[in-house]
């Protein structure tokens, strides 16, 4: 029974899928029901049911199943786990194996090319998914290890070679090839053995022989700069005159491995990916194709300068990325690159040589070498720096590498450092975590190894002996090495050095990287929630006229930018909001209540989007903490309130009791508050926006979004908004009262209040608080506006001659606001009269 002989199965159970033979069945019967699985096994003879397990179009995926035609190349694209080595086993199967054990098959002589031999044989032909774990034991091939090659029982031959060793392709002919492609881990001494791919979850995980198992993305790159330069080499890849190019063509080598998950969020989001751990020590090309050797990054700096004579052969480093700012001088521009990779430039016969540096000793320096010259005091001149000079602390700022690009602070401190002064540099480089901390480690190291300086000076003959050369200088305590800065030619040639130690070098060595997790995740760039509020003056020392914004986002990107423009275009930064604010909604009414009184009434239900928050005692509340604002959102109108219970009564939602309502002046405003209303805790999380007093009342267009994103990109959230500038609004007066005038009429009363400095209780009165003292009264009658004075006392008398003259002889309201000279009338207070 085959599964394109369908009509042994009955029509209820016949499954739509149309399957040419046996390719895929096993993906087929996998998604049919249990009895229809159980009759297609039950119909297999005991032959059929044997040779199952070895019948790969029955179990493999499409794509690997090579392609049907008449095509010379075949290109298997997949990630770790892709079934790309089964694949290619397989098709070497299916070209050398024929109907019965001993039958020829189409090819009869086999190449397997990997990128070593071991490779080859580990993984093409004894691997777990190698040729000889996927064949049937009466086809299984003879390895024959000491002539590197694959026999079959029908006699086809597979031989083993390695692409380090391309001579030993020429001569021998063959009818298929399966070739592996390049590839290095970026793993110390990765190019020792390239196939090696370092798991802790995998049975086959191993390291490179002689590999101390730190990352090396450096090692990786130059692999594959040696791979294409000897390839792109015509002596080494001759052209063929039988069809015109070359016996290896580079332009479609493929390279181990490119992977479609995007960088950073792979390796990063572990909750998406459980082998971002691999990546470090990885054969990934994701995130580091864009990296640069060091060596042409100083020579392009060298080329922009119109330098010529100069040698980088022995500068060693990868850059993952760098910001050169324009206008710049080229020592300027190499400045960083040394102080992070550890290099130095010296003078050499006319040339600027740069050179990585070590501790490897280029000649001894004896008192039979050490010739006596005027200028140097003795054989050797020995200075060393006080110890109150020395560096105990550095810090260093960089961009950090396979995460956000956030600046990061990576900081190295002696054991017996006393102080807290430090050090700081800001390095403009892209740099992962441990690279960072090993830079501020060698320089905390070199820092306190230099204290340490020697003069001294040789004959003209060891002219070998430069700038830059480590010298071994004999001591009471043993041979200490030094590295020569400074040489000065005359009658001998005097040399200035500093100490160096093995143990600066290897602390500034950024290759080495622990194996650890991958670290905090990817922040993605989403849009971010602002919001405006023009408030009164909460502390005082506010900008009176300028508006704030608060922003909640989640994810935090960091820090969010606020930008403005008076149009739509010329957009300038504002300013940065550095943390989050605990923004929310009302899920319950906010009925009126008087101010100054604590309100008792039911409890106000709020949802915070991020933060919490928390009870206080009364005394507490008094002195300015837990205020919060609360507006519909859709205008300007905020009321300012205080709360002393906050009470969680689900994960995010808060009941609030306890309240001080209109606080700041907000009396005049305060309302009820609808289900939905914008609650926002005014926090230290918010700023103000500060556009001088000439742009109050005038509309601009804010665009607000994450600091790590240019203006214009689309996470942007855009708002134009007007600003009356709540802050100069004068409160309004209370204590408003009549009394009779003793002629008819009556004398208005009141008290007028203060929106500075009015706090405290030592004076009489509170502080004018504006220019001059001035008050708007108006007289309605009628819903009719009838009369309207500015007087400046808290006095006013309506004459009963002036109620005849305004026909007001039923009842009225008297309504006062103090006016200010910025802002004009803030809100009135009412009375009514009844005539």
């Amino acid at each position: 029974m085959s599964l394109a002989d369908d009509t042994a199965l009955s029509t209820t159970t016949r499954s739509t899928l149309v399957l040419p033979k046996l390719k895929f069945g096993a993906s087929w019967i996998a998604s049919e029901p249990k009895a229809l699985t159980e009759r297609f096994l039950e119909g297999l003879d005991r032959d059929t049911l044997l040779a199952l397990p070895y019948l790969f179009p029955f179990w493999a995926m499409p794509h690997q199943v090579a392609p049907e035609g008449d095509w010379r190349t075949w290109v298997v694209l997949g990630g770790r786990g892709a079934g790309k080595t089964r694949a290619g086993a397989e098709w070497v199967r299916g070209q050398v194996e024929g109907a019965m054990p001993l039958t020829a098959g189409r090819a009869s002589r086999v190449a397997l090319i990997g990128e070593t031999y071991d490779q080859a044989r580990d993984v093409m032909v004894e691997g777990p998914s190698g040729i000889r774990a996927c064949s049937p034991p009466d086809r299984m091939p003879e390895w024959q290890a000491t002539r590197r090659r694959l026999v079959w029982p029908n006699g086809a031959v597979a031989q083993v070679f390695s692409a380090n060793d391309p001579e030993a392709l020429r001569g021998p002919q063959f009818d298929a090839a399966w070739v592996d492609e390049v590839g290095c881990p970026s793993v110390d001494k990765g190019a020792n053995e390239p196939n090696k791919f370092f798991d802790p979850k995998s049975s086959e995980s191993d390291l490179p022989h002689y590999s101390t198992g730190a990352r090396d993305d450096f090692m990786q790159m130059q692999y594959l700069r040696a791979q294409l330069a000897y390839w792109r080499e015509t002596a080494n890849n001759p052209v063929s005159a039988v069809y015109g190019g070359p016996m290896v063509d580079v332009d479609r080598a493929f390279v181990w491995a490119w992977d479609a998950r995007p960088y950073p969020a792979f390796p990063v989001r572990g909750d998406l990916w459980s082998d971002g751990g691999n990546y470090a020590l990885g054969h990934w090309l994701n995130g580091r194709t864009s990296s640069r050797a060091l060596a042409s990054v100083v020579a392009e700096i060298c080329d922009r300068a119109g330098l010529v004579t100069y040698d980088v052969s022995r500068l060693y480093g990868l850059v993952r990325g760098y910001v050169m700012r324009d206008g710049g001088t080229a020592r300027a521009a190499l400045q960083p690159l040394m102080l992070a990779h550890g290099f130095d430039a010296v003078e050499r016969d006319g040339v600027l040589v740069f050179r990585t540096r070590d501790a490897r000793v280029s000649a001894v320096v004896d008192a039979e070498r050490v010739v006596v010259t005027p200028e140097i005091e003795g054989d050797l001149e020995r200075v060393r720096q006080p110890f109150a000079e020395t560096v105990g602390r550095v810090r260093v700022n960089s961009f950090e590498a396979d995460r956000d690009y956030a600046v990061r602070a990576s900081e190295a401190i002696f054991p017996d450092e006393a102080t807290r002064s430090v050090a700081q540099t800001d390095v403009p480089l892209v740099l992962t975590e441990t690279e960072a901390r090993a830079v501020a480690d060698r320089w905390l190291t070199e820092a306190r190894i230099g204290r340490d300086t020697v003069r001294f000076a040789l004959p003209a003959s060891c002219a070998d002996v430069g700038a830059g050369d480590v010298v071994e200088i004999a001591e009471p305590g043993g041979a200490a090495r030094y590295r020569v800065n400074r040489v000065e030619v005359g009658s001998g040639r005097s040399m200035e050095a500093v100490r160096v130690a093995p143990e600066a070098v290897a602390a500034g060595e950024m290759t080495r990287v622990a194996r650890t997790g991958s670290g905090p995740a990817y922040v993605a760039a989403l849009p971010v929630l602002p919001v405006f509020l023009d408030l009164p003056l909460l502390r005082g020392d506010e900008v009176a006229h300028a508006p704030h914004v608060a922003v909640h986002a989640d994810p935090w990107p960091g820090s969010v930018a606020v930008y403005s423009s008076a149009s739509e275009n010329g957009f300038v930064l504002d300013g940065l909001v550095t943390a989050p604010a605990v923004i929310g909604e009302t899920l319950s009414v906010l009925a009126p209540a008087t101010s100054g009184l604590w309100d008792r009434g039911a409890a106000l239900r709020v949802r915070v989007y991020g933060g919490t928050l928390m009870s206080a005692e009364p005394e507490a509340v008094f002195g300015g903490v837990n205020v919060a604002a609360i507006g519909t959102g859709a205008d300007d109108i905020w009321e300012v309130f205080q709360f002393a219970e906050a009470a969680l009564v689900s994960p995010g939602v808060y009941d609030l009791r306890m309240r001080l309502r209109g606080q700041a002046g907000t009396d005049a405003v305060a309302a009820q508050w609808p289900v939905g209303s914008r609650f926002v805790l005014l926090s230290q999380a918010f700023m103000q926006v500060d556009h001088g007093l000439a742009a109050r009342g005038l509309a601009r267009t804010y665009r607000v979004g994450p600091a790590a994103k240019a203006v214009d990109d689309p996470v942007y959230v855009t708002e134009t908004r007007a600003f009356e500038g709540v802050g100069l609004r004068p409160l309004a007066p209370v204590h408003l009262r009549a009394v009779p005038d003793g002629a008819g009429g009556e004398v208005f009363t009141w008290v007028r209040r203060t929106r500075v400095d009015g706090d405290s209780w030592q004076g009489l009165d509170v502080p004018l608080g504006e220019g001059v003292e001035q008050y708007l009264v108006r007289v309605e009658a009628g819903g009719a506006l009838v009369r309207e004075a500015f007087v400046n006392a808290p006095s006013w008398t309506y004459r009963a001659a002036d109620q005849a003259s305004d026909g007001v002889a039923g009842p009225y309201e008297v309504a006062v606001a103090q006016v200010s000279e910025s802002f004009g009338a803030g809100p009135f207070r009412r009375i009514s009269r009844n005539g």
